[in-house]
């Protein structure tokens, strides 16, 4: 039986229009007025004045890492030490049989100077592992340093550090490539645990209309395990119906050896129709909360330029080998000079690869203009644009001018003629879609977001820098199913019926209330595979 999806707008190629859309096969068949496409039997699904979009891609997210999160001691909906410290008693409280206590989602501005201290946790005889909400940096408790042998003799790991106080004591707080000393001595996830953290986080990807993604980090980083096993098992058997691009980890450790490695990673998944290993991620530097983010100039007040984990000599080298092997890669980079150094390594690759770099906090205006000119993809993260606690107390005033006022320049980067996808690097941050395009259009925190009551919430940052829906909604979609290289993404016939029903009309609304749309249905395949009851 065909499905006719009536009543409502339709977000297409050409714009936003009152049509219809006729399915059949779980394939969009046509396009055009409904008294010309209902001529048939058929299923309605009435859209009832609301708007039918592609089926939103994340190009940036973590789904294995969150589902295994919301299974542990979550704290990434709530805020503040007092929340932390109860959420964390009576998790343990729950869990007497666990020898850890570990999860993660704390935020960095819930602490003055964005540090939280192990003697906060110390009322658990148990080691406590809980990942910083940017999963670059753990809080520890004593009993986990001492479980991981790590005192104030201990020496800093190449790409991270130990956060100490003034007598040199360790604090509890292990930043980046730290952050392994003790999470990897956290009890491991076995593969029925990790095989169960992809469904849940899939049914939530799904509720919000997400129906394919590229995973940012597919290998072991942070204490994490290698998820490309999950995924190869949950495309195999037929449970992954989303459709997913795994971005294979770049081990920052070794250097061009391991593209063999990677090649046989890609192999192991060759066949799949539901999952391809065909990027590879390099995280070149950290965050600037940190000091971790790799900047041309010293931050204020403290000094030092940051991070470059992939020394920047070899980089190109190495970027050169992946793109002759036609991997696509995917940076990771947040300073001015992280971003620097990946545009430089891009120089001579094929941009039918279609390389991005996400994130792109803070871009030197000069190399603004070399992504289009390199057919580079700017991978956004839009959520991060305003003026909440963690920019207002920990970056800017440590970034000063005129480096405050790079941040995120999507309006520049469109002007230049960039390539836009879009992602939300959750579970660091929100995961809805229509959270990102809010703050893509207005700069401002969404009305319904865990900072809206900041003070400076819905003062708009950089507010030159804004984009229109049109473009925000497109880079969700057509922009990150074209990373993935995914036939989804556009309406029109012959493309697979991945398709979102909202519940209103996100171009008729008031840019300030687009946070208030939600997702009333998601379909793969022509399938309904989420129902908002």
């Amino acid at each position: 039986m065909d499905i006719l999806f009536r009543g409502g707008r339709v977000f297409t190629p050409q714009g936003v229009a009152a049509t219809a859309v006729l399915v059949r096969d779980g394939v969009i068949a046509a396009v055009g007025p409904e008294r010309e496409l209902a001529r048939q039997p058929h299923e309605t699904v009435d859209l009832d004045g609301a708007l039918l979009t592609p089926g939103f891609t994340d190009a940036h997210l973590h789904p294995v890492q969150a589902g295994l999160e919301r299974a542990k001691c979550d704290l990434s909906e709530i805020f503040g030490l007092d929340a932390y410290l109860e959420k964390i008693a009576d998790y343990a409280a729950n869990n007497l049989d666990k020898e850890w206590i570990d999860g993660g989602g704390w935020d960095m501005s819930a602490f003055p100077g964005g540090l939280p201290h192990r003697e906060q946790i110390d009322f658990l005889d148990r080691p406590v592992y809980l990942i910083q909400r940017d999963h670059h940096a753990a809080w520890v408790n004593t009993a986990a340093l001492a479980r991981a042998g790590i005192t104030r003799d201990t020496p800093d790991p190449a790409d991270g550090r130990i956060e100490r106080d003034a007598a040199g004591e360790p604090t509890g707080v292990l930043h980046e490539g730290a952050m392994d000393l003790v999470g990897l001595l956290t009890p491991r996830p076995t593969a029925q645990d990790l095989q169960d953290a992809l469904a849940d986080a899939e049914r939530h990807l799904f509720s919000l209309g997400i129906t394919g993604w590229q995973d940012a980090i597919v290998g072991s980083y942070a204490g994490s395990d290698d998820q490309l096993p999950t995924y190869v098992e949950a495309a195999r058997s037929g449970r992954l119906r989303a459709r997913v691009v795994g971005a294979l980890w770049w081990d920052r450790t070794r250097g061009a050896e391991q593209v063999e490695d990677l090649l046989a990673r890609r192999a192991s998944a060759e066949g799949l129709t539901r999952f391809r290993a065909g990027s590879v991620k390099i995280m070149q530097d950290g965050i600037t909360e940190n000091f971790t983010a790799a900047t041309l100039e010293p931050y204020c007040l403290c000094g030092g330029t940051g991070l470059s984990y992939v020394d920047p000599a070899k980089l190109k080298e190495y970027v050169a080998e992946l793109d002759r092997h036609g991997f696509q890669v995917h940076f990771h980079a947040i300073g001015e000079r992280a971003v620097r150094e990946a545009l430089d390594s891009f120089e001579g690759t094929d941009p039918a690869n279609r390389h991005h770099i996400a994130h792109l906090q803070i871009i030197e205006p000069s190399d603004v203009p070399r992504f289009a000119a390199l057919g580079v993809t700017a991978n956004l993260q839009p959520l991060w644009a305003t003026h909440h606690a963690q920019m207002d107390e920990l970056t800017l005033p440590y970034l000063g001018e005129p480096r405050s006022s790079w941040q995120y320049p999507f309006a520049d980067l469109l002007a230049h003629g960039t390539r836009f996808c879009a992602g939300s690097d959750w579970p660091v941050s929100n995961a809805d879609p229509l959270q990102g395009m809010h703050v893509a259009v207005n700069r401002t925190e969404p009305g319904g977001s865990v900072h809206a009551g900041y003070p400076t919430a819905q003062t708009p940052f950089l507010p030159g820098q804004r984009i229109d829906l049109a473009t925000a909604m497109t880079a969700y979609t057509a922009g990150s199913a074209w990373i993935n290289r995914s036939p989804a993404g556009i309406i029109e016939p012959g493309r697979p019926a991945d398709l979102v029903v909202l519940d209103r009309d996100p171009f008729e609304l008031p840019p300030a209330e687009i946070w208030t749309t939600r997702v009333r249905m998601t379909f793969v395949d022509g399938e309904p595979v989420f129902e908002r009851r």
